[in-house]
């Protein structure tokens, strides 16, 4: 399930990153940019939300408490999340299809863009608020011992979808810069990334400041626990390589220290919750279904991975074979 919400990250992220990408274009290339956005999206955009929706069937069938309890609990921020992917979807398609000079196609990008920064952020607030301690559950019951709006509406759930639309868009401008060859639009990125690369460092430092006065369970946790201090440190060295190879043009080389530097993020973040999945009364242990209903899902998940696993390799190396091209002759 963690590993579904990573690689979720890893490309849905990214896909949303590539509409906040296109929000903040400026320039005479601004247009260049947003049709570059809509290419590199095209093929794959879809496909990439079956990563969250593995990851949300097997919270509801392995943990059905803890699903109860969070889309209860944060019922406003997830239908804002659903309202965002569905808008975003159907918008790209809308402003692809339609006639480049018709003035709807315009809207439609708007509302794509726009979507695309709603989404991340409202994603970051879940995740901030399913850390924060603030959602209370009777474990035996299951039954939230807040409303609507105490669990989520804080300051840091928000420094968390800051965060989170920060990372995404930094993960879609440094793979863009894979996507063209075209040196104005390539120097562009590689300035926006930069930016972006500083941007989330002062993010991630702000909002652990923020967790000692708001959240101190959260705080304790990242800061002290010992699984998570590795990846702390892997984060800090592979984003320090980013923002190097960014520097000195090394596309290929920041793009993997990126990705690097995102899943050492939610792998911290993961192993300093564990084994907690709603912080601080719903637990691994506390939560899980049945051994009856957990081993055929374990089944069920190792056959669909054969199969799931094999056709994404394939969907990207059929789709993406001008960014391999690219990146062949891209410095390394």
């Amino acid at each position: 399930m963690f590993g579904a919400l990573v690689i979720y990250v890893l490309t849905g992220g990214a896909d949303f990153g590539g509409g906040i990408v296109a929000l903040l274009a400026r320039g005479p290339r601004r247009e260049a940019i947003r049709e570059l956005v809509f290419h590199a999206l095209a093929p794959i955009w879809e496909a990439n939300h079956v990563w969250l929706i593995v990851a949300i069937v097997l919270l509801f069938v392995a943990f059905p408490k803890v699903f109860a309890a969070v889309t209860t609990a944060l019922h406003i921020p997830l239908t804002l999340m659903l309202i965002g992917i569905v808008l975003r979807g159907a918008a790209f398609v809308f402003a692809q299809y339609d006639e480049e000079t018709s003035r709807a196609r315009y809207w439609w990008q708007r509302v794509f863009m726009w979507s695309s920064l709603l989404t991340p952020v409202t994603f970051g607030v879940v995740v901030g608020a399913v850390a924060s301690g603030r959602i209370r559950v009777e474990p035996q019951t299951g039954l939230v011992q807040v409303g609507f709006v105490e669990g989520w509406w804080a300051l840091f759930p928000f420094l968390v979808g800051g965060f989170a639309a920060t990372l995404f868009a930094y993960l879609a401008s440094v793979y863009l810069l894979l996507e063209t060859e075209d040196v104005g639009i390539r120097e562009w990125l590689r300035k926006l990334a930069l930016g972006l690369g500083v941007a989330l460092g002062v993010g991630a430092w702000v909002t652990l400041w923020w967790a000692q006065h708001e959240t101190l369970t959260v705080y304790d946790r990242l800061v002290h626990s010992p699984l998570a201090q590795p990846f702390h440190l892997v984060t800090g060295v592979a984003a320090l390589l980013a923002l190097l190879a960014l520097w000195r043009r090394r596309y290929t080389l920041a793009r993997i220290s990126a990705a690097t530097q995102a899943v050492a993020i939610m792998t911290g973040w993961g192993l300093a919750q564990y084994p907690a999945l709603l912080v601080p009364d719903m637990t691994i242990a506390n939560s899980a279904a049945p051994d009856t209903v957990l081993r055929p899902l374990l089944i069920a998940l190792i056959l669909g991975s054969v199969v799931l696993i094999p056709s994404f390799g394939y969907l990207y190396w059929v789709f993406k074979q001008h960014t391999l091209a690219v990146r062949q002759r891209a410095p390394q």
